[in-house]
C-alpha cells in the first residue's frame, strides 16, 4: 500500500513538471520576415555585395568581446555591409561575471561601435555562465542592457539559444526582444518568459554566395528594426584596446597617394590594397573610403583615457604594462595593489593611457617605459633621435625618466 501511495505521488508530479515544461512553438512579433546571417572574425574576408544578391537583407556583425577585444574584421564588415546596402546590426559576447564588470563591457561595446550607425537592435550574447546562479545571471544581464541602453541611445534585445531562453534567464528581461537559436526546427519553442521572437538562428552550417565559410543563417522580423538609426555618439571616457589587428576608415582628401596614406598611418600600400580590393594602387579617388590597419596605438583619441582590462591566464602586471604603454607602478597604484606580483584571473584592471589624435595631427604621444632609450624610441617609429630632441626640446639625449611623454 506505501508503495503504491508512493507511485502515485511519482507519476502525479512527473505529470506536473511536463505540464509546467511543456514547451510551446513561439511566433515571429510580425508577419513582416528578411533574411538574415551573422558574421564574425571566422568568416574572413566577405563579398558583402554577392550577399544581398544572394537575398540577404540583414547582417549581424560581431563587434567585441568582454572589455579588451575587438573582431579585428569588425569595421571591415561593417563599411562593406552598409555600401552593399544592408542592414547592420551588432552583436557583443559578455563575459562579465559581475554587474560592475558588466557596466564596463556595456561602456567598452559602446565604445567600439561609437560614431556607427547600425539599423537593427543592439544584441547582448550572453550564453557561458561559469558558476553563476541564475539569479547572478539575469543580474549582470539586466545591468548590462540598461547601462548599453544608456549609453548609446539605442535600444537592445537578448540574443539566447532556446535553453537558456526558457531555464536560466527569467521575466525580468522579457521587455527585451529576443532573438532565439534553435537549430533543426522549422520554428523556435518555449516555455516560459517569451511569446514572440523578432530574431530566429535556425541552421550554424549555412552557405551563403560571397562567404568562404559556413556562417548563421537568420529570420527576422521588423521588430528587430531600429526607430533610430542615427550615428551613435558616445561620449563616455571608454576606448577601444590597443590592438595590432586594428583598423580605422579615412576618406581620401584631394593630393592623397596610397604611399602618404600608407606612411602617415604606419602601415603599407600592399596592406591597404589587400584590405580593400584595390585593382590599380596608383588610382584612388577624392571621397573615397579606405579601412587603414593601424598600429596598436591607432585608435586612441585624446591625451588621457581609461580603459578597464580583465586579466587572464598567464597575464603579469608587467605583461599588461608592456601592452598598453603604462607603468606597472601606475597600475598598481590605480588599482590600490600592495603587491605587484600577485594579480588573478578575472580580476578587473583600471589603467589609465596616454592617448594622441592620429588624425589631428599625424603625432604619436609615447610614455616612456623602463629601459627605454631615446635611440630605440625613434628606431621603432622610423626617426631619429635629432628629430625627437627637436620636438619635444629634450636638453639631454640620454636622460629620459619612466612615465615622460614623448611626441613621435
Amino acid at each position: 500500500m506505501k508503495k503504491y501511495k508512493i507511485s502515485i505521488l511519482l507519476v502525479f508530479t512527473l505529470v506536473i513538471q511536463m505540464i509546467f515544461t511543456t514547451c510551446y512553438a513561439i511566433s515571429p512579433s510580425s508577419n513582416v520576415i528578411y533574411n538574415g546571417i551573422d558574421v564574425s572574425e571566422y568568416q574572413g574576408n566577405i563579398n558583402f555585395q554577392s550577399v544581398r544578391n544572394a537575398g540577404i537583407d540583414i547582417v549581424y556583425i560581431r563587434s567585441s568581446e568582454g572589455t579588451n577585444f575587438v573582431d579585428p574584421y569588425f569595421r571591415q564588415n561593417y563599411n562593406r555591409a552598409k555600401e552593399a546596402g544592408l542592414k547592420v546590426g551588432f552583436y557583443h559576447y559578455v563575459t562579465a561575471r559581475s554587474t560592475q564588470q558588466a557596466i564596463q563591457e556595456a561602456d567598452f561595446f559602446a565604445s567600439v561601435i561609437n560614431g556607427t550607425s547600425p539599423d537593427c537592435l543592439l544584441a547582448m550574447d550572453f550564453e557561458y555562465f561559469g558558476g553563476l546562479s541564475n539569479s547572478e545571471v539575469n543580474s549582470i544581464s539586466r545591468t548590462f542592457l540598461q547601462r548599453l541602453e544608456q549609453v548609446t541611445g539605442k535600444r537592445a534585445m537578448v540574443y539566447s539559444d532556446a535553453y537558456n531562453a526558457g531555464n536560466v534567464f527569467d521575466s525580468s528581461l522579457s521587455s527585451y526582444p529576443l532573438w532565439i537559436a534553435e537549430y533543426g526546427v522549422s520554428e523556435p519553442q518555449l516555455y516560459r518568459n517569451w511569446s514572440t521572437w523578432v530574431g530566429f538562428q535556425y541552421s550554424d552550417t549555412g552557405r551563403v554566395s560571397g562567404i568562404n565559410a559556413q556562417v548563421d543563417l537568420d529570420r527576422f522580423t521588423d521588430g528587430v528594426l531600429l526607430d533610430n538609426t542615427d550615428a551613435i555618439n558616445n561620449t563616455g571616457n571608454t576606448v577601444l584596446p590597443q590592438n595590432d589587428n586594428a583598423q580605422i576608415t579615412i576618406t581620401v582628401q584631394a593630393g592623397d597617394t596610397l604611399a602618404a596614406i600608407a606612411n602617415k598611418y604606419g602601415t603599407t600600400v600592399d596592406s591597404i590594397v589587400s584590405l580593400n580590393s584595390i585593382q590599380n594602387p596608383n588610382l584612388i579617388y577624392v571621397g573615397q573610403t579606405l579601412i587603414i590597419p593601424t598600429t596598436q596605438n591607432a585608435f586612441q583619441n585624446s591625451e588621457n583615457s581609461t580603459i578597464y582590462y580583465t586579466v587572464k591566464a598567464g597575464d603579469t602586471l608587467s605583461k599588461i604594462a608592456d601592452e598598453y604603454n603604462v607603468t606597472v607602478e601606475s597600475i598598481a597604484r590605480e588599482n590600490s595593489i600592495s603587491n605587484p606580483n600577485v594579480i588573478y584571473v578575472g580580476q578587473v584592471l583600471k589603467i589609465e593611457t596616454v592617448r594622441y589624435n592620429v588624425h589631428a595631427t599625424g603625432k604619436v604621444i609615447y610614455l616612456v617605459k623602463p629601459g627605454d632609450t631615446l635611440s630605440q624610441i625613434a628606431q621603432t617609429y622610423g626617426t631619429t633621435v635629432n628629430e625627437l630632441v627637436r620636438i619635444n626640446d629634450i636638453q639631454n639625449p640620454n636622460l629620459i625618466y619612466v612615465g615622460e611623454k614623448i611626441r613621435i
